[in-house]
């Protein structure tokens, strides 16, 4: 209780010693080795079609195309 109650009466000395922490945290972020963030890496998908006896062109305008047309409008709505 007395922890506390120092630094309820004391609301500058707390304002003070948190920018310094703040502060402290700015300054030792660019000394972090970069091993220590995590691998980012893009998601993927894979998409299978087996049309038998379809051309290379009617699988890309009857698969491609439009799961293309929906990724693309789902990222939009995403960010």
């Amino acid at each position: 209780m007395k922890f506390s109650r120092f630094f309820i009466d004391r609301p500058i000395f707390a304002g003070v010693i948190s920018v310094f922490v703040a502060l402290l945290g700015l300054f030792a972020l660019p000394q972090l080795p970069l091993a220590q963030y995590p691998e980012i890496a893009p998601p993927t998908v894979s998409v299978m079609a087996n049309y038998p006896g379809a051309s290379a062109e009617t699988l890309a305008e009857t698969v491609a195309a439009p799961w293309s047309r929906r990724s693309t409008a789902s990222k939009a709505c995403s960010t």
